[in-house]
């Protein structure tokens, strides 16, 4: 298929791109580079030995996406560009919504427009709010979101929700993920935000590299085993493994689905620093702080419904996905030595 990969030069969209590549997709990047860089294009070329065609541009831009869109003859659309900072969402709910939201509708409109009805989004177990159970399935209510990301996220369901109940033609796949981590083996590509990094994996990997000074935790009085929040990391390649997967659905569903994507395991924040330390071989110097505003004290996935309907499962564990962060940003301070 002729896939759009929008904020495909993202975290998750380059590692999925190099897996939609490798079983044979075309794929074509469309990303405003706020939050990514575009030497990602040279890196998934060096992994896969094809580049993707690249397009500079913002999912606001509904003549631009128009033109992309006809140009490479797009057959499904997997929708990853979006801000996605819980704590600066508290402090710029407005950028949020334009960005989130309004880029959505703008897209999705273009896409009915060309008559293109395959979109996988790019969902967050954080629609489920505070947890009244864990593990967390799909049958979980949604709602009670406590920060303005994750209401963009829910209210993009809603909206797709509508859309495919409007038009029978329609097949999307919101894929529910947990917490992304780790980096490809090669070392080309992992997280790599500009700026300070927002969540937890690159910033301690910046403090063991030594380009930050401590990791910052954010409340050691959750309840839970070490007092430190507690969430479900995934490898970003199993990850990307199951936008795959959820290719293959479009021929056997119609409307629009959600489906969880996580390994099933919950860890602290502690733990992960613990884990780390053992990939790098160094101690990690953190500090305890107050709580974030939006911030929930656990979740993790009951991920039942994604082996069942997209025959995906988590394959790697936090070890691996500690190494592969590690290696990635090893890699990363040599080339700018």
């Amino acid at each position: 298929m002729n896939i759009l990969l929008t904020g495909g030069t993202g975290y998750i969209g380059s590692h999925t791109a190099v897996s939609l590549i490798e079983l044979g997709h075309t794929v074509v990047i469309y990303d405003n580079l706020c939050n990514s860089n575009a030497s990602v294009i040279d890196s998934i070329e060096e992994i896969t030995s094809i580049k993707p065609a690249f397009v500079i541009g913002d999912i606001r831009d509904s003549a631009l996406l128009e033109r992309t869109m006809s140009k490479y003859a797009i057959e499904a659309v997997i929708h990853f560009a979006g801000l996605k900072a819980v704590g600066e969402s508290v402090q710029k709910p407005l950028d949020y919504y334009d960005n989130n939201v309004s880029g959505t509708v703008t897209m999705l409109s273009v896409m009915k427009k060309l008559g293109i009805k395959r979109l996988i989004f790019s969902s967050s177990s954080t629609v489920y709010g505070t947890p009244q159970q864990l593990p967390l399935t799909e049958e979980h209510p949604v709602g009670g979101v406590t920060n303005p990301y994750g209401r963009t996220k829910l209210m993009i369901e809603e909206i797709l929700k509508d859309l495919a109940d409007s038009d029978p033609l329609w097949s999307i796949v919101c894929l529910r993920y947990f917490n992304p981590i780790g980096a490809h083996e090669s070392g080309l590509l992992g997280e790599n935000p500009n700026g300070i990094p927002n969540n937890l994996l690159p910033y301690v990997a910046r403090v063991a590299s030594g380009q930050l000074e401590c990791v910052n935790v954010y409340g050691n009085d959750y309840d839970t085993p070490d007092g430190t929040g507690v969430r479900d990391y995934i490898h970003v390649v199993d990850l990307a493994r199951g936008h795959a997967c959820a290719l293959k659905r479009f021929n056997e569903m119609h409307g629009c689905e959600a489906i969880n994507l996580g390994t099933g395991n919950g860890y602290s924040v502690l733990e992960i620093i613990k884990a780390f330390e053992k990939a790098c071989g160094k101690e990690i110097p953190y500090r305890i702080t107050d709580r974030r505003p939006g911030d929930i004290a656990a979740n993790w996935a009951d991920p039942t419904k994604a082996k069942k309907l997209l025959d995906w499962e988590a394959h790697y564990g936090l070890d691996e996905m500690c190494a592969s962060a590690w290696n990635f940003e090893h890699k990363l301070r040599e080339k700018s030595a």
